[in-house]
């Protein structure tokens, strides 16, 4: 098992509080072990999974917990898309009562994503033409409503430099994406209070050796990053390179209805997606968050060569850090035991939700 002392071989044991009562055994090497226990994963971007998108309201927060949970995600961020005001507001609604307590079988929702409506323009990515420029007292009412852990803007945007101060100094996560800034943008967005980027790489200026870009801003000074780790959305080249750069870079699915789906259409957002060959993808070919499970990234990254306690931390530790909850994504007593429990070839077996175990059907 994987614990904040290093690996050991020995046993954990689930108190009657849904806390690790204690963990017991020797030290010892990752190697061709017959079962990993790792942390429970923690995705900061979810937009759905099981058929149904986040921004449908009522129920689908739930429900997309539930999907996710199958998957090894213990705890996650239910994620906006950008929308009218009202839409918003209908969802934030219910995200506020679906985050106040934990559904059996499902993951905790510890808070809401906002990404957008504060982004630029020329770069939505796959992100409704509804962006506007951000104003406090919207922020704070849409506050109001649900807790907002962490909000995605483009600081070249009129006024949002002074946004990002006032986030930050209330204690909400700023992270730059959706945006056609440049490296000094960027920089500056990270003197005022900014704190991670975006689904790294995607939907923003690249790197370019004398226009450096927000890529470059990200590689040069973040301590944090979000990245999608599909093999899709970034080659595994570039993906090396941002873990050598940002010490504590995260992966997070970016998922939306289509995840735990066949193949077909649905919703994401207000726009119709395709998933087709392990993708989503808008009418015109964009790419259109993914059909990632958390437990697939933990794959994809051993793939690509990364040691199997790097990519752990990348999924649970690390994002657990970021929003500073200090209870979960690390297996050590008095901690939430959010759990998963895979085999061999990194094929999960069992999930423990706040002590819950959750017997997968096909393990």
């Amino acid at each position: 098992m994987l614990t904040s002392a290093g690996w050991l071989d020995g046993e954990l044991q689930i108190g009657d509080d849904g806390k690790i009562a204690a963990i017991q055994g020797r030290l010892a090497a990752a190697g061709d072990a017959e079962r990993y226990i790792l942390p429970g994963f923690i995705d900061l971007h979810v937009h759905g999974g099981g058929g149904v998108d986040i921004m449908e309201a009522g129920r689908a927060a739930q429900h997309v917990a539930s999907t996710h949970a199958r998957f090894g995600t213990t705890s996650l961020l239910a994620t906006t898309m950008t929308a009218p005001r009202e839409a918003l507001q209908a969802v934030l609604a219910a995200l506020g009562d679906a985050s106040r307590s934990r559904q059996p079988g499902s993951a905790r929702i510890l808070g809401v994503h906002l990404e957008g409506p504060y982004i630029n323009k020329g770069k939505l990515g796959a992100q409704p033409d509804n962006a506007v420029e951000a104003a406090m007292a919207e922020i704070n009412h849409y506050r109001s409503l649900a807790p907002i852990s962490l909000v995605t803007l483009a600081p070249e945007v009129a006024g949002h430099m002074e946004v990002i101060r006032e986030l930050s100094r209330q204690g909400v996560r700023v992270q730059l994406g959706h945006t056609l800034g440049s490296y000094e943008d960027g920089v500056a967005a990270l003197e005022n209070g900014a704190s991670g980027f975006t689904h790294l790489f995607n939907a923003m200026t690249g790197l370019h050796h004398r226009e450096p870009g927000m890529v470059g801003a990200a590689l040069a000074h973040a301590e944090y990053a979000e990245l999608i780790p599909d093999l899709l959305h970034v080659h595994p080249g570039a993906m090396r390179a941002a873990m050598r750069a940002i010490p504590r870079l995260f992966c997070v699915t970016d998922s939306t209805a289509a995840a735990g789906m066949p193949d077909g259409q649905y919703k994401l957002g207000s726009q119709t997606v395709t998933k087709c060959l392990g993708g989503v993808r808008l009418a015109d070919g964009t790419l259109a968050g993914s059909t990632l499970t958390m437990d697939q990234a933990l794959r994809n990254l051993v793939e690509i060569g990364v040691p199997l306690a790097s990519a752990s931390n990348r999924l649970s530790l690390y994002p657990a850090d970021y929003l500073g909850v200090h209870d979960r994504g690390r297996l050590e007593e008095g901690a939430w035991a959010d759990i998963v429990v895979m085999d061999s070839n990194l094929q999960l077996q069992r999930v423990f939700l706040e002590g819950e175990c959750l017997e997968l059907v096909n393990a």
